[in-house]
């Protein structure tokens, strides 16, 4: 890339420039307010890292409209530093796209259907009646199963598995190893074993989700799994048979979601939090990181285990942290 001027990153994110920035002044990348020199941009979205603007070398940061800076530091001012640092960073860094390169290691099948422009990495496996769409790459040592649907432009990375029937929507990110479409965990106990239930629904993802590394997504044991558009989920998160997620929820890493369990859009929910089966969680809940889902949830705020509205929780921790001096002083 040839870089951008600074009026063009500045129409780019809608900001302003101030300071000593200087409009044909070239950027070629972004960095860290310590480590960008004088042809990367950087940005100040934290406070805590306000004292680092002045031994920066940046050749413009990126900070807020009201934000007090040194006259001599060329910035832009933007309404968001972070959001208009991620713009920034997707103009440098695109999205790669399928060119239509198939590795000769690739197996694919002759009655599955992949359109021009699909890259297809080494070892990859495409079984039969797959269909995938131009502009998607198929990352090497990829297995995509039976009767498969892929949108255009999605990024399977190295490893993936999306097992029979599955279906994905335009630009879907998978990070390596993570399975899609694997067997629910349905079994019945007969008295004497447990006995497996043949798992037939499906897994759908909806379009602009990104799933990351290591991830299970189970399929439905009669209907589907379902994704909506433009969830995000981070590394090493189990999602159960029949789950439904709402649109745009974002889900951080190594929470389960148990069957049947239905999240309403707009979600956003903490690391290690555990869903039980079969709850509706309306939109737009915040649930704190380890927390214990065992209940239906109101739109609100959720901490602790079992779940519980967020101020009422820490009202408990501030108690359970003075139980030692309670304790010491009924003994006396």
């Amino acid at each position: 890339m040839e870089g951008l001027t600074l009026a063009e990153l500045a129409a780019l994110v809608g900001g302003s420039l101030d300071g000593t920035a200087s409009e044909g002044h070239r950027i070629f990348g972004v960095n860290t307010l310590l480590s960008a020199g004088p042809h990367e941009a950087s940005f100040l979205a934290n406070g805590k890292y306000r004292d680092q603007v002045e031994e920066s070398r940046a050749g413009v940061i990126l900070v807020a409209h009201k934000e007090r800076v040194p006259e001599h530091k060329p910035v832009i001012r933007v309404g968001d530093p972070y959001l208009a640092f991620c713009h920034l960073q997707r103009a440098f860094h695109p999205q790669p796209v399928g060119k239509g390169r198939h590795h000769p290691s690739a197996a694919v099948h002759e009655r599955a259907h992949v359109e021009d422009g699909v890259d297809i990495g080494a070892h990859a496996v495409i079984e039969a009646g797959a269909r995938i769409r131009c502009g998607t790459i198929i990352g090497a040592g990829c297995v995509i199963g039976r009767n498969v649907v892929i949108g255009e432009d999605c990024l399977l990375h190295a490893g993936v598995q999306v097992a029979h029937g599955c279906q994905l929507g335009d630009r879907v990110i998978v990070h390596s190893g993570a399975v899609i479409g694997s067997d629910g965990f349905g079994y019945a106990w007969d008295g004497s074993r447990h006995l497996k239930i043949p798992q037939t629904g499906r897994v759908i993802i909806h379009d602009d989700v990104e799933i990351g590394a290591n991830c299970c997504i189970d399929r439905g044991a009669l209907g589907d799994t379902v994704i909506e558009q433009g969830v995000k989920l981070d590394n090493l998160i189990q999602v159960g048979h029949n789950v439904h997620i709402g649109a745009h929820s974002i889900i951080a890493s190594q929470t389960g979601i148990s069957g049947s369990t239905r999240l309403g859009a707009g979600c956003q929910v903490g690391g290690q939090v555990g869903f039980a089966g079969h709850l509706s969680i309306a939109p737009g809940c915040r649930i704190a990181a380890q927390s214990g889902v065992m209940n239906d949830l109101d739109r609100g705020t959720y901490g602790g285990t079992p779940a519980m509205p967020h101020r009422a929780w820490m009202r408990m921790v501030a108690m359970m942290q003075k139980l030692p001096e309670i304790v010491r002083n009924m003994r006396k």
